[in-house]
């Protein structure tokens, strides 16, 4: 009794290890790397649920995040309300507006993922400041609550497939429908054995009296029985012993056919992994080889953009330093111009009056002109009368001599 119960309970042992995954250890380089990856998504996930609470009180969390994750969580604010404002602004029926529209809205999502990837390496970075986040900041959204729960089910699946090999795995499949197949038998046997009781119950009084005839009827019979079964026990002894070394020599058979193909089952499969390992090998060297061009181009990116920022700085402070004499200048020319205008008012001011002066003079000469002329004319007139009347007198004393002769 012992024994048996010992052996029930290495059994139920074992058939807990199989179903259960947290008895499951990784056993190879690849699991864990596999499991790693996946344990990192899921604190990316407890992180990046936790900013919209930090975000409707970054200035309480300012002085934990400290100066550059509170820019960053202020960049990425500015970006969720750009992009708020613009999902909740109206569609455009121009064709156009609406393509730069949707534009816009894929450039405002790569930056809010770029932001979002920014913000997490940052806490990544300060463990202190992600578990004072995580006491802080308070419970999480429902609804990020159950998508990591779901993920963790996930990891715990991937966990499972990952460790269970395809033998254990079979030995789990058997092990079902074993369970399944004895289920099903004990309902049936449950079943008939209500059925069973019920007809008993029914027909107990018709058996009690039968029964003595049944047992009389049963002595004779089992005493035939027994002279038959001796014969028959002999002859089924002879023919299991002779189906049985004729199955042990084909199960013999059978088992170094298959053991043979296990092994060229195991020497492919190792070819395949030593394969696998090589390609993989080289996957994680261009990896590598990316993500060192890409540190590269960030760190080039970012030296442009300081020098970009210094030389927009420089530009700036002419631009100011311009600008400001530009006023001044501005001020001197209002000044000058309204001397201009003075200057210019005075100017013709002094040209109407030379003008006007110029037109009396030429007045007064043409009438000085006019009256020279004039007196001229006079003059000229009364000199021809004086001669004129002198000559008509002489005239007249010729016209009387001519007359009388």
């Amino acid at each position: 009794i012992c024994i048996a119960t010992a052996k029930k309970a290495a059994t139920a042992l074992d058939a807990t290890k199989v179903l259960d995954p947290r008895w499951l250890k990784p056993d190879s380089i690849e699991t864990e790397w596999v499991i790693s990856v996946l344990d990192e998504t899921i604190a990316k996930l407890e992180l990046s649920c936790l900013l919209p609470r930090i975000l409707a009180s970054l200035v309480r969390f300012s002085a934990l995040l400290g100066p550059e994750i509170t820019k960053n969580l202020t960049e990425h604010q500015k970006l969720s309300s750009k992009m708020e404002q613009l999902l909740a602004s109206p569609e455009e029926e121009d064709a156009e507006r609406a393509e730069e529209q949707k534009v816009s809205l894929c450039l405002l999502e790569q930056q809010l993922k770029s932001s979002v990837r920014n913000i997490v390496r940052l806490l990544q970075a300060n463990p202190s400041i992600c578990k004072a986040l995580k006491c802080e900041a308070g419970p999480r959204e429902p609804s990020a609550e159950a998508f990591i729960k779901a993920f963790r089910e996930f990891r715990n699946f991937m966990l499972e497939r990952l460790l269970t090999y395809p033998t254990k795995e079979e030995e789990m499949v058997q092990f079902m429908e074993d369970v399944s197949l004895r289920i099903k038998k004990n309902t049936e046997t449950v079943t008939a054995s209500r059925a069973e009781l019920l007809a008993a119950i029914c027909t107990r009084d018709e058996e009690v009296q039968k029964k003595d005839n049944m047992i009389k009827g049963l002595k004779k019979s089992m005493q035939d029985l027994a002279e038959n079964c001796k014969t028959d026990i002999l002859q089924v002894k002879w023919e299991g012993e002779k189906q049985q070394k004729e199955e042990l020599q084909a199960s013999r058979a059978k088992c170094a056919s298959l053991q043979q193909d296990i092994q060229q089952l195991r020497a492919q499969l190792k070819k395949l992994v030593l394969e696998h390992r090589a390609s993989e090998l080289a996957l994680r060297k261009r990896k590598c080889r990316a993500e060192t061009e890409i540190l590269n181009w960030v760190q080039k990116y970012d030296a442009d953009m300081a020098e970009k920022q210094a030389e927009y700085e420089e530009v700036h402070a002419a631009y100011t330093k311009e600008k400001a004499e530009l006023s001044v200048l501005m001020e001197k020319h209002a000044l000058l111009l309204q001397e201009y205008s003075q200057i210019e008012e005075e100017r013709r001011i002094c040209q109407e009056k030379k003008k006007k002066a110029l037109e009396e003079l030429a007045t007064m000469t043409l009438a000085a002109t006019r009256i020279q002329a004039f007196w001229r004319g006079y003059l000229i007139r009364s000199t021809f009368k004086s001669k004129k009347k002198k000559k008509g007198k002489g005239k007249g004393k010729g016209k009387d001599t001519k007359a009388k002769k």
